[in-house]
């Protein structure tokens, strides 16, 4: 039966494919992508407070993800937006903090209860929408290409349908077999993507999930992988591999797609956490020399690196100093150059230079 993507693609098959999906190149490709992974992991291990790397990392991931649906803001925009009032930002940034919410939300949920079920896949959405829709229920949803506008998916149609095939596909998740959860991660992303369960937010969803699972299979601590920046430099091939596994059961080159963005990314996340800890320690070193004594502390120079923009509060959060000492504090750093003062709105910030160079490369 050829497939028709003009209609709902009601037949797509359930978990596991029937495919071979352990080829002799996915296999070894899965040995470099495990590898790279496992040294990102370890460097987390090494780092004494590692949410600090987190804020950061977890806004570009949610920039690069965001930016693959056409949804686009600009690192400044994001890092102002997320260290001042939310309400001032536009609405393409004020939806890239959302899926940053979304994925620390479904982090923790993980961790209460180690399970990636329907249920949570909705929370993330509708975290990322603000929203409070679940499944797609009414028919007419379809994929369409960005450059031609020509349809070129529809897929499953009907609740009941499309809840039977999340359950599936929540079984393949959960189910204990030979398989390396990276070959299943691609294999899990892919039936998400084809199932196609909300109305809108799905790509997103789906790219949160993975970093969940990687979570939830022990392959990561936090969801620091900055795993769209991968996706977001190959948008086209993404896309083209995917519709053809759909089209052709091209199953191959699809995971070796996403062990390659696995790999390249975890590789690239490892480098950029060395970086920021490096300038940390160097900072460290210039604050404690040259800073008065009363206002050098650890914790200072920690809560200026947790992102690009800092204000007073995030040092009367952190139990640093009172709110008119903070002030003081931050100009202290100023003085230095290792901050710079922004005025935005009623609000003043401090932007850690250097950082918001590092972040920007």
């Amino acid at each position: 039966m050829t497939f028709d993507p003009k209609k709902p693609y009601n037949d797509l098959p359930p978990l596991p494919p029937k495919a071979d999906v352990e080829t002799k190149a996915i296999l070894k490709k899965t040995i470099a992508a495990r590898s790279a992974l496992a040294e990102l992991k370890g460097l987390g291990n090494t780092i004494p407070n590692q949410t600090l790397l987190v804020d950061s990392l977890i806004l570009q991931e949610a920039k690069a993800s965001s930016e693959i649906e056409n949804i686009i803001t600009t690192s400044d925009a994001l890092f102002r937006a997320f260290a001042a009032n939310m309400k001032q930002a536009d609405p393409a940034t004020k939806e890239v903090l959302r899926y940053r919410e979304a994925l620390w939300k479904g982090y923790n949920l993980l961790k209460k209860r180690p399970l990636l079920a329907t249920n949570l896949f909705i929370e993330i959405v509708q975290t990322i929408k603000e929203h409070s829709g679940g499944i797609r229920n009414i028919p007419g949803t379809a994929v369409a290409s960005a450059a031609t506008g020509r349809v070129v998916y529809t897929p499953p149609e009907g609740e009941a349908i499309i809840r039977d095939k999340l359950k599936n596909l929540e079984d393949f998740i959960h189910v204990d077999n030979d398989l390396d959860p990276l070959i299943k991660l691609a294999v899990i992303h892919y039936q998400f993507e084809a199932i196609h369960p909300f109305s809108d937010g799905n790509g997103r969803a789906g790219r949160i999930i993975n970093i969940l699972f990687l979570v939830q299979k022990g392959l990561l601590d936090l969801p620091v992988l900055y795993l769209s920046k991968a996706i977001i430099e190959r948008k086209n091939d993404y896309y083209k591999l995917l519709r053809q596994v759909t089209e052709k059961n091209l199953w191959e080159p699809w995971i070796l797609f996403l062990l390659e963005a696995v790999e390249e990314t975890a590789v690239f996340t490892r480098e950029r956490i060395l970086a920021i800890g490096d300038l940390m320690a160097k900072t460290m070193e210039k604050a404690k020399e040259k800073l008065p004594g009363r206002v050098y502390s650890k914790d200072l120079i920690e809560t200026i690196f947790r992102q690009p923009y800092a204000k007073g509060q995030f040092l009367v959060d952190a139990g640093i100093a009172k709110r008119q000492t903070a002030a003081e504090y931050l100009k202290e750093l100023e003085k230095l150059k290792i901050l710079k003062a922004i005025k935005l709105g009623k609000e003043t910030l401090y932007l850690n230079v250097d950082l918001y160079k590092l972040l920007s490369k």
